[in-house]
């Protein structure tokens, strides 16, 4: 855990992981760059829109016997709308994401695949389209494509492991598994591809604590 100041406005800032160099200030929105011990503001963030996820940083929860806290989130936005992805913090000091669209959760962690043959990695890498019903076999769990866009980030908030802009532009290929299983493979703008794998889970499955509270909608038990 690193405690500094925002090289932009002065206010103080948090880095709780040694493995990811970007904050975001709560107080001015500058997207803050850690570089060894070096601070440098490398441009504004532009603020969350507001919505009705009960999912906040700072919510608590387990994936497993290994316990998570939520510490960073990026909105993205397709054509046909938007979703939230949230940085989990795990105990143990490693990341995931909880993928949030429509209602429905998501449990991803990031695999290795440098010497992965799927053919949707090599295709993503090589600019080709991916086809929905693509079939693809992951860390021997097969799965289907149920969906290849085009994102760009709308706003993003908290501890990430890049800095992401309005207007950051990637792929994304969501895929499906036959008993809950779900997958993601995302190429950035430098062309780099990442692979995350896991599972749909429900907040209680999650064991979610500190949720966000709307009025009219009754807290769920398992959140204390």
């Amino acid at each position: 855990m690193l405690d500094a100041t925002c090289p932009n406005c002065g206010a103080p800032i948090r880095f709780r992981s040694n493995d990811l160099p970007v904050k975001v200030c709560d107080y001015c929105r500058s997207s803050v760059l850690r570089t060894g011990g070096n601070l440098q503001a490398i441009g504004k963030i532009a603020e969350v829109p507001d919505d009705v996820s009960p999912l906040q940083l700072g919510v608590r929860g387990r994936d497993g016997a290994q316990g998570f806290e939520l510490i960073g989130r990026v909105r993205w936005r397709y054509a046909d709308g938007a979703w939230n992805e949230w940085l989990a913090l795990f105990d143990d000091g490693s990341t995931g994401w909880v993928g949030e669209s429509m209602g429905r959760y998501m449990m991803l962690r990031p695999i290795e695949h440098s010497g992965m043959r799927t053919t949707i990695v090599r295709q993503l890498r090589d600019g080709q389209p991916v086809a929905p019903g693509t079939e693809a076999t992951i860390d021997g769990v097969d799965y289907w494509v149920s969906d290849a866009k085009d994102v760009t980030v709308v706003a993003s908030e908290g501890e990430l492991p890049f800095s992401a802009p309005l207007g950051l532009m990637a792929t994304s290929i969501d895929l499906n598994g036959h008993d809950g299983e779900c997958a993601s493979v995302q190429k950035d703008k430098d062309g780099e591809v990442e692979v995350y794998t896991g599972r749909y889970m429900s907040l209680a499955e999650l064991h979610a604590t500190g949720l966000r509270s709307f009025e009219g909608w009754p807290m769920p038990e398992f959140r204390a």
